[in-house]
């Protein structure tokens, strides 16, 4: 089995007012880096909508509603300070979330060992009926719904690296014992969650929060001493990825100083958790990631490690 790649051409028609840093511009370094001869063995499908059921498992009819009826037919539309619409934005999102959906049935059928979907706009602060920080459905906690309710499966388990706390995320899963959510992000930082003592109704919420300044060594220790024994710990049948990666060194919202090595050891431990407890099942969905460079290097890194052609140390 291979690793599969989703992405579609609608992700590039979700427009952003000029100097956004959430543009069109960050799929296109992704598909093009993803087009190096190295990364010819992926199994390459596009992404699907997805089905108006599986966005109901993590939000209410009345924020899909609302979306809907937000759509400009030209121009932009605001949703908050940050967060914008243009005509092609809700194709993108359905598309992303459909992404999602598909990467856990190609995962959970046996059809790919694991899946990347290149997606835009992001997902993880997407509340349950709040669309907020450049995202509209949250992708991953869909995703975990969707291999609960279509495939049986009882424990998921969402790891995001983004820079940003996955304040969505936690929002949805925050009464649910079957899905725990690890998070390391900066703080204090967008949105202001995240913080050690935001543990669930439920204890399955483990956030790892870094400050301004810190590398791959501090990263690591979170991972090591917070994270890797509670999923141990939670035994998950499939792992989910919120891969963003504006915690690089490179990036201009944030102050984390992890470089491609980080990620491709992140990846790799988590790889080495899913397979002792899942099968090897992962999917990983891509978050947050803004300057070209860095998110091209790191998608590629992360890929690879996907792909098993090694990890940096």
């Amino acid at each position: 089995m291979t690793t599969l790649l989703l992405t579609h051409p609608a992700f590039k028609l979700h427009e952003t007012p000029s100097g956004h840093p959430e543009r069109v511009d960050r799929i296109r370094a992704v598909e093009r880096v993803l087009e190096h001869e190295r990364f010819a063995a992926l199994w390459r499908e596009e992404a699907p909508r997805v089905e108006r059921s599986a966005l109901l498992t993590c939000h209410p009819e009345r924020h899909v509603v609302a979306l809907e009826h937000a759509v400009p037919a030209q121009g932009f539309a605001s949703v908050d300070s940050d967060t914008v619409m243009s005509p092609g934005s809700l194709e993108a999102s359905l598309r992303g979330a459909g992404a999602a959906v598909r990467a856990v049935d190609a995962v959970l059928q046996g059809e790919a060992r694991n899946a990347f979907a290149a997606i835009r706009p992001p997902g993880h602060h997407a509340e349950h009926a709040t669309a907020m920080g450049f995202c509209f459905f949250n992708n991953a906690a869909i995703a975990a719904r969707h291999a609960q309710t279509h495939h049986g499966i009882g424990r998921v388990a969402i790891i995001d690296w983004d820079v940003h706390h996955g304040n969505g995320t936690q929002d949805i899963v925050w009464s649910d014992a079957s899905i725990m959510y690890c998070s390391t992000h900066e703080m204090p930082l967008y949105p202001g969650t995240g913080a050690r003592d935001e543990r669930g109704d439920h204890d399955t919420i483990v956030n790892a929060p870094l400050k301004a300044g810190d590398g791959g060594e501090i990263f690591r220790d979170a991972f090591e001493q917070a994270i890797l024994p509670r999923l141990t710990q939670f035994s998950p049948e499939l792992v989910i990825i919120s891969a963003g990666f504006d915690a690089h060194w490179r990036d201009p919202l944030a102050n984390l100083n992890l470089e491609e090595r980080d990620f491709s050891w992140a990846t790799q431990r988590l790889m080495e958790i899913a397979e002792k407890h899942s099968g090897g099942r992962v999917v990983s969905l891509l978050e947050g990631g803004y300057d070209l460079e860095g998110l091209s290097r790191s998608v590629a890194t992360h890929v690879a490690t996907l792909m098993g052609q090694g990890t940096e140390d």
